[in-house]
């Protein structure tokens, strides 16, 4: 890197983790996922070769929640109690097992 940046900050990685766990993280999150979706790459640095593969695992890990688009919807439903707690007992993955035993119900049911 050249030495133009007169603002640079040096830290270890934990000392990093430990201030954007306290809100105290100076990078701009937005524009990082911005650039990656337009492909544009950060540039290799020097003093820190491996800089650029961790700033990309930490933007793949700052998505959150499910890709948009697709044939699903988000909607409000009202379900009985004792059948939303059975779905949930489950474990990881209740709406994807709730969604296709409706769907195995319809192509029983003609409605």
């Amino acid at each position: 890197m050249n030495g133009s940046n007169s603002n640079l900050t040096k830290m270890t990685l934990e000392e990093m983790k430990v201030a954007r766990n306290h809100g105290e993280s100076k990078t701009d999150w937005a524009l990082l996922i911005k650039n990656q979706q337009a492909g544009i790459e950060p540039e290799e640095d020097d003093e820190s070769p491996d800089a650029t593969e961790l700033m990309r695992e930490v933007v793949n890990k700052l998505r959150v929640g499910r890709p948009s688009g697709g044939n699903k919807e988000q909607i409000a439903l009202r379900i009985d109690r004792d059948i939303l707690n059975s779905f949930r007992a489950t474990g990881k993955g209740w709406q994807t097992l709730m969604n296709k035993a409706l769907r195995e119900w319809l192509q029983t049911h003609h409605i």
